[in-house]
């Protein structure tokens, strides 16, 4: 089978030993998945099947979505109750102060990745780094908070939604929210709720995917690698130009149907069978290919 399965993945778990165990579970010999969660973290995880692989690292980003739980009074190493306590603090903060130490972390901000991330800095992983004790300089980068609402708070806890870019680390928007409150914080539960353009109403568990499977329902839950990237404008291409692009050729815009502004594109045969992903660039006068969609 070939396309997108949506995993919604468990606690305690990493995506790679998710993919796996979704991997044996459907019989795959190849299976990948796009956008890391951390163990403890559950949610939207895309997992590629066979030859829908080569199509990860093409998968449109989009903004993502989390729901988080974080305690204030606490601070660890790694940011989330996972790690090692460094301060606790009492706590005494009311709903409008926390309320407005969130409006403060809306929109275009800087943010400082956290040292137990996958950011490489001098050829290392910083997570390595981290491991060793050592901590090194990182460089702020530009995220955007398209939202941020406070849904609950019992005076310690609080619970967050979060729609941001990616790239934004949530662990590190808790624990700046605690710095800005002056008592420090730490995530406790973290759900990704959105990505790649997926919801988490769209996604199942892995024991749900494998009682749909025992059924020989599977099919039913499938999603064409095509259908990922909606968002691209298509061309259909002529018998000859299909057999053209699908061995690597480029194609003359000049000799296709319509006329197209610089873009990335579905690439269509006139009996609907979906090619593979091409790009006119600016100034360019040939559909060139990005990645062929073998089948299977």
């Amino acid at each position: 089978m070939t396309g997108i399965i949506l995993l919604n993945k468990e606690q305690n778990m990493t995506s790679f030993s998710a993919c796996n165990r979704l991997r044996r579970i459907l019989g795959e010999k190849k299976a990948g998945h796009t956008g890391t969660l951390d163990p403890m973290a559950t949610g939207v995880l895309p997992v590629a099947l066979s030859s829908a692989t080569r199509f990860i690292d093409l998968l449109p980003t989009g903004n993502k979505a989390y729901e988080a739980v974080a305690r204030l009074g606490i601070t660890t190493d790694t940011l989330d109750i996972t790690g090692k306590k460094l301060s606790e603090n009492s706590v005494n903060i009311t709903r409008r102060e926390l309320e407005n130490a969130c409006e403060s972390f809306r929109g275009e901000i800087l943010q400082t990745p956290p040292m137990y991330s996958a950011i490489s800095k001098n050829g290392k992983r910083l997570y390595e780094l981290a491991r060793n004790g050592i901590e090194v300089e990182r460089e702020k980068r530009k995220i955007t908070i398209f939202s941020l609402e406070l849904l609950d708070f019992d005076g310690v806890n609080f619970k967050i939604s979060a729609e941001c870019s990616a790239g934004t680390y949530i662990r590190s928007l808790c624990d700046d929210i605690g710095r800005a409150l002056g008592c420090g914080a730490t995530l406790t539960q973290l759900k990704r709720t959105r990505a790649n353009g997926f919801s988490i109403g769209d996604c199942r568990t892995l024991k749900e995917i494998e009682e749909i499977f025992a059924d020989g329902k599977i099919k039913d839950c499938i999603i064409p690698v095509e259908n990922c990237f909606s968002a691209y404008g298509k061309i259909t291409v002529t018998p000859a130009q299909a057999r053209r692009f699908s061995n690597g050729g480029e194609l003359s815009s000049d000799r296709l149907r319509g006329s197209y502004p610089p873009g990335v594109y579905r690439v269509f045969s006139e009996e609907e069978i979906f090619l593979g992903l091409g790009e006119i660039k600016d100034g360019g006068n040939a559909l060139t290919v990005k990645k062929v969609f073998v089948n299977g």
